[in-house]
């Protein structure tokens, strides 16, 4: 951006003593306030005035940060280019249309004027006089515009040149932020997308670990029962082994089953004979 258009600003809003911060200030970092008080050479609390008229019309911006130590707010300050530039173009175009305006009025009115006292007069105000000067008497003249029109159209065309180097400014500011913006939207789709991967790895991490848990379970808890079945086994044999009573017990009940079932079978057998 032409730093003169951004000059041009400053001055109509801060006065010249802000010409300066147009070299001081960034577009793009913050600069702390007590950093731009020494660069201006002037006091902190002047700095800050000048700083805060010029930010009421947006054309620079601040962020501030707290001192830990000392519990009070220290403020930095950055450009606005486009906002400035706004604000420039909408002054042009007041001026472009006060110009146009006097030229209308040059090329389509008549005016008169007194050549002692220098005084201008338009048609009407002349009339009421009867073409003499009321400050000296002396007849007054019909004034020749030429110079003034030339000088009028001379003025228009530095403040239409003028825009359209805003207009160019505004244009290349906003498909760089165009830029930016796209290219902050892109990185964040770019992030987005790698969480939604990190994500989905991670269920397919977490489910093939529960599956495979879960079958660890199931055949530890089939080595268990088969386990618990042999070990119950073993269990009884050995009880059985270590008691030779219970041993002796089960084998006289076996024999007295046997022996009863043999009598009932000899019973029936001799009452069919009968």
């Amino acid at each position: 951006m032409e730093k003169s258009l951004l000059k041009e600003v400053f001055v109509e809003v801060g006065g010249k003593i802000a010409e300066p911060l147009v070299d001081i200030l960034d577009a793009k970092k913050y600069l702390n306030e007590f950093m731009i008080a020494k660069k201006l050479d002037l006091p902190i609390n002047q700095t800050r005035n000048i700083l805060y008229r010029i930010s009421e019309r947006g054309l620079v911006s601040s962020t501030r940060k707290k001192d830990k130590k000392k519990g009070w707010f220290t403020y930095s300050w950055k450009i606005e280019e486009l906002k400035s530039l706004d604000f420039l173009k909408s002054i042009l175009n007041k001026k472009i249309n006060q110009v146009n305006s006097q030229i209308k009025n040059r090329e389509t009115r008549e005016f008169y004027v007194c050549e002692l006292c220098h005084v201008e007069f338009n048609e009407e105000n002349a009339l009421i006089h009867d073409f003499t000067c009321p400050e000296c008497g002396s007849v007054l003249t019909l004034k020749d515009n030429t110079k003034l029109l030339k000088e009028l159209k001379k003025n228009l065309d530095a403040y239409e040149n003028a825009m359209n180097s805003v207009d160019e400014e505004i244009s290349k500011g906003q498909a760089a932020e165009t830029k930016k913006i796209k290219a902050k939207a892109a990185a964040e789709k770019r992030e987005k997308a790698k969480k939604r991967a990190a994500a989905k790895e991670a269920r397919i991490k977490s489910a093939g670990a529960s599956k495979t848990k879960t079958q660890s379970k199931k055949a530890g808890a089939g080595s268990r029962v088969s386990k618990d079945k042999s070990t119950s086994k073993k269990s009884a044999k050995s009880s059985a082994a270590k008691n030779p009573i219970k041993k002796t017990a089960r084998k006289t009940a076996t024999s007295r089953k046997k022996s009863g079932s043999e009598k009932a079978t000899k019973t029936k057998s001799s009452k069919k004979k009968k």
